[in-house]
């Protein structure tokens, strides 16, 4: 083993670091992603424009309801990104949920009555299946270290529940 180190041959691979490699992708992955919250933003505007021409009279209920739920989910996949560049890592909770408004959106936009009744039971039954990752999403214990957002979420409320009443006080 030790003559292998000595080998004249392997000290040309001296300059692959792997950490300065692994960390020149990471931020180059980095900058993918900013990249897509950019053009994200920048969509979800575009989208905000065209859901206020849909209330100009005549108001067609569909069509806004589906503008609004569209930007929801646009709104959700930008949390899911900003959750990704703080830690490195994709949210389930997140995914999830931008899954479910999804496949909701989708079943508004093209109406109950009209949609067959064996892609209703599909649907029925992925939303059955994604409910199901939620819940055992809640009793699993977060696998990175980091921020868990949805921790964050329900530290922030708190913190702002107790400055609020001893501010009433």
């Amino acid at each position: 083993m030790q003559n292998f180190l000595d080998n004249p041959a392997s000290k040309s691979y001296a300059w692959l670091n792997r950490t300065k490699i692994v960390r020149f992708l990471e931020t180059i992955q980095d900058l993918i992603v900013i990249s897509l919250c950019l053009g994200l933003f920048c969509f979800m505007v575009l989208e905000l424009r065209e859901m206020f021409f849909s209330l100009l009279p005549p108001i067609e209920f569909q069509e806004v309801t589906a503008d609004i739920l569209f930007l929801l989910i646009l709104v959700e996949l930008f949390r899911l990104l900003i959750i990704y560049l703080q830690e490195q890592r994709v949210s389930i909770g997140v995914a999830v949920e931008v899954s479910i408004v999804s496949v909701l959106r989708e079943v508004i936009v093209r109406g109950v009555l009209e949609t067959p009744w064996v892609q209703i039971l599909a649907t029925g039954s992925f939303l059955i299946v994604l409910a199901g990752l939620l819940l055992v999403r809640a009793w699993i214990p977060p696998t990175f270290e980091g921020i868990d957002p949805e921790k964050m979420i329900t530290n922030r409320y708190k913190k702002s529940g107790k400055s609020s009443m001893m501010a009433a006080e």
